[in-house]
């Protein structure tokens, strides 16, 4: 791929800025929306100031090679929410989100000192291109539904937590934040190419607004899309400092080590450990996607054990501040391909802007106001990216004979298909299950005589 801006290349301070806010409105949702589902007082600039930190590290171990945002992980919300089972105190839940995040984090670092040791072409022997490739078209894949379920959603809710208005109202101002963002990144100058989905969530959220106000003064609850019950708890009590600027509610602040004991130690580590191994899996399909976009070989440079040590490492601190284990995120992955901007100095900023944004109220309170169906127009292209990117990576891959497409066919219908397995509080995601298919399918066709 033709990059803009290439890993090391630097950019004017104006246009950084920029590029790194669309970083930010691109994985901001995801992240902030983790600790909205466990509950239990999380908060969400914490993850955001705790990703922020967590990419910074990241960046630090990877010996800025690598343009990858890490943000609250999906992955371990039955593992989080494990931390609060069985009636334990608040304060012991919040001690068992940053121990949980330090298990998983140490499962990184072992891995990493093993492949420190072996090398790293046993990954690329058990994961080919025709095993790869397939597993990160299917992390696109299997957010399909989540982008298709946004863009038919608005943001007002009534009182039993249903959303008001018309999917069709909302399909369309999906559908135009697409739009917007497919124009600019086609047929715009520079600048609108490098920053496509500024302008397809400023258009989506300008077109919401109108919709709502409209809404509003007929009483017509179809068109009401925008809520602004974010903007209203920003003045609740009156106008004060704390209105614009406040520090995040940190998890370290709550959490009560005394009441520690080894029963739930044990408890935390079978939630945590397995789930980490399960990631371990993305994390390896993400760096070879990314890999393909910036047309260089992460695993080997800075290597698979920098990665890792960065991805635990960032996680267990970011988990200290914010609670929740961050990973690497496929929607930036899906913004540099986009975008061809690839400047690892655009996520250092975006990291530094998470750690700022993360004290500033009204944009916290924006970000939570944009409706469903904008993010999800965007993200049916960033989805639809990885996805892609995945594809591609078997172009080459000669899929007329039967063992190579047995194996790519196993992955897509299993991944497609939502193959998961539950073993108590661990699930193993569609993306490992397809991916660990895969890998045996391969495995056991390995040595298929040469087809005529």
């Amino acid at each position: 791929m033709k990059l803009i801006y290439n890993v090391d290349d630097k950019v004017k301070f104006g246009p950084l800025v920029i590029f790194a806010l669309q970083q930010l409105l691109a994985i901001m949702t995801a992240t902030l929306v983790v600790p909205i589902i466990i509950g239990n007082n999380m908060s969400p600039a914490a993850a955001l100031f705790g990703a922020g930190v967590g990419t910074l590290i990241y960046v630090l171990f990877t010996k800025r090679k690598s343009p990858v945002f890490l943000g609250s992980s999906f992955a371990f919300l039955g593992s989080m929410a494990a931390a609060f089972a069985g009636g334990v105190s608040m304060s012991l839940g919040y001690v068992g989100l940053i121990l949980g995040a330090v298990f998983a984090g140490l499962v990184y670092v072992v891995i990493a000192l093993i492949v420190k040791l072996v090398g790293v072409e046993w990954i690329n022997k058990l994961m080919p291109a025709v095993v790869i490739g397939p597993t990160v078209a299917i992390i696109g894949l299997s957010l399909a539904g989540n982008a298709v379920g946004d863009i038919l959603t608005g943001g007002v809710k009534d009182v039993s937590g249903a959303a008001v208005a018309s999917p069709i109202a909302a399909l369309c101002v999906g559908l135009v934040t697409l739009g917007v963002t497919m124009l600019c990144s086609t047929y715009g100058k520079k600048t609108a190419k490098l920053i496509p989905f500024i302008f397809g969530i400023l258009a989506g959220y300008a077109c919401a607004l109108c919709l709502t106000l409209i809404g509003n003064a007929a009483n017509i609850d179809a068109i009401k899309l925008l809520s602004f019950d974010s903007f209203k708890k920003l003045v609740e009590g009156g106008v004060g400092i704390k209105t614009f600027l406040a520090v995040p509610d940190f998890t370290f602040l709550h959490a009560g080590f005394g009441e520690l004991n080894a029963s739930y130690v044990g408890t935390i580590a079978a939630a945590y450990i397995p789930v980490a191994f399960v990631v371990f899996a993305e994390h390896i399909a993400d760096h070879k996607n990314i890999s393909t976009i910036i047309e260089k070989d992460l695993l080997k440079e800075p290597g698979l054990h920098r990665t890792l040590l960065g991805d635990g490492v960032g996680s267990m601190v970011g988990a200290f501040f914010g609670g929740c284990p961050n990973t690497t995120y496929g929607e930036s992955i899906g913004c540099v391909a986009i975008t061809k901007n690839a400047s690892v100095y655009t996520i250092i900023t975006a990291a530094c802007g998470a750690i700022i944004i993360s004290f500033i109220s009204p944009f916290i309170a924006f970000v939570n106001s944009i409706p469903s169906c904008v993010m999800g127009g965007v993200c049916m292209a960033l989805y639809g990216f990885i996805a892609v990117s995945g594809l591609k990576m078997i172009q080459n891959v000669n899929l007329n004979k039967n063992k190579n497409l047995f194996v790519v066919s196993v992955i897509l219908i299993a991944g497609i298909g939502g193959l998961t397995l539950h073993f108590g509080s661990v699930t193993i995601t569609e993306v490992a299950c397809a991916l660990i298919l895969g890998i045996l399918t391969n495995l056991i066709l390995k040595k298929a005589p040469e087809e005529e």
